[in-house]
């Protein structure tokens, strides 16, 4: 039998290094951030945990902690061909199918535990869209526990108001990364999975979403109808943004999304006083929302290019411009060929990035890639709202992310 490769390499701590002396002066100039650095680390190898704020937080962790650092990292930075296989080659990332169980990834982060790795995970498993940390699946302090690693939990303060998810820009703040807390294993050894995953969900919670602190830009509001769907006026709508204000296509009210986060409506008040009041809002229609009133008529419709991803290895391109259709129960999309992507043929759906949409079936994977106005949440809340429904669970409140 062939002797496994080991997953840490020396050319790993090598490439890090170099990594953080470019990267450091370039994240601190674009994002004003304080990444301070664990000086408590010494020689041992950890578990970081860390909220999900930002698309450069895995940097932030890196200029934190010294030596190799290894990633648990989306299977859509592995599908990418040739830049792929760099990053395998540079820093070994561990890859994990995102929104499904992968006991693979689990296996892998066992090896790198046991070879002497810091591993890191955001166990929310996706950048939060209302400013607030989300749901943490259970899993995690089950795995925690099965790794019998150091728990550093790694907080990231002010990272919604510098760039929010659904932005592409970033705003003139400040931002603090930082270990708040370590867990040490003959802390946790004694506690239950629950007990364990209450620590890890106080320890991370953090709620950017409420105003406060100054943020500037021109574009403050812009692209924020990447994540909202629903107007208290009008039901489920459209929205579009130009630089501060964000309006409702069907009723035309117009809100301003202030330097301080807070929002207000343009000569009328608007019920939501933040971006976290509307996305709980809205999670609460949804949830109240009967999705057999569209099985004939569709919620939403789209254009949008649809690829096949081959999973770890490429994605090709299957339709141009398809007309994509949001129904109560499933999703139709011209030009792939099986017309109809039904809800209860869905292994997961999930946003990727700002607002790519991965939908799971038991054979393919399909990513649907809109343009910038694009909201891939309305899609993968209605899919987990019709799973709620179907188990019968009708108070469940996990719509997919």
């Amino acid at each position: 039998m062939k002797k496994q490769q080991k997953w840490i390499l020396k050319r790993h701590a090598v490439i890090m290094d170099a990594a953080r002396f470019v990267l450091r002066p370039v994240i601190r100039r674009k994002y004003n951030v304080a990444c301070e650095r664990f000086e408590a680390q010494g020689d041992r190898s950890y578990l970081v945990l860390y909220n999900h704020q930002t698309p450069a937080d895995q940097f932030f962790v890196g200029l934190s902690f010294r030596g190799p650092i290894y990633y648990v990292a989306s299977e859509d930075i592995f599908s990418n061909g040739f830049i792929s296989s760099l990053l395998r080659f540079a820093v070994a990332p561990i890859p994990i199918v995102k929104s499904t169980t992968d006991l693979k990834a689990v296996k892998t982060c066992l090896r790198v535990a046991k070879e002497g790795g810091t591993i890191v995970i955001a166990p929310e498993g996706n950048r939060t869209y209302s400013g607030k940390t989300e749901y943490i699946n259970p899993a995690i302090a089950a795995l925690a526990k099965k790794l019998g690693l150091p728990i550093a939990l790694y907080r990231i303060e002010g990272g919604y108001g510098v760039q929010p998810r659904w932005s592409d820009g970033t705003r003139k703040g400040s931002m603090r990364a930082y270990v708040s807390r370590v867990i040490e294993p003959e802390q946790f050894e004694s506690m239950t999975s629950a007990e364990l995953l209450k620590e890890i969900r106080d320890g991370l919670y953090v709620n950017e979403g409420e105003t406060g602190g100054i943020f500037r830009s021109e574009k403050r509001a812009e692209y924020l109808e990447r994540a909202v769907y629903y107007c208290p006026y009008c039901g489920l709508s459209t929205f579009e943004s130009v630089g501060n204000e964000i309006r409702c296509t069907r009723c035309n009210r117009r809100i301003v999304y202030g330097e301080d986060k807070r929002l207000t409506g343009v000569g009328f008040d608007f019920p939501y006083g933040s971006a976290a009041e509307w996305y709980d809002a809205q999670s609460a229609f949804m949830c109240g929302l009967d999705l057999s009133a569209y099985t004939e008529q569709p919620m939403f419709s789209d254009t949008a290019d649809v690829y096949h991803v081959v999973l770890y290895k490429n994605k090709r391109r299957i339709a141009n411009n398809a007309a994509i259709r949001l129904f109560g129960d499933r999703i139709e999309i011209d030009g792939i060929g099986c017309g109809a992507l039904y809800f209860t043929d869905l292994r997961a759906a999930t946003v990727l990035g700002r607002n790519k949409l991965n939908l799971y079936t038991q054979e393919r994977i399909f990513q649907i890639k809109g343009g910038k106005r694009f909201n891939a949440l309305k899609y993968v809340n209605t899919v987990y709202h019709s799973k709620n429904i179907d188990r019968g669970d009708t108070d469940g409140k996990f719509l997919g992310l």
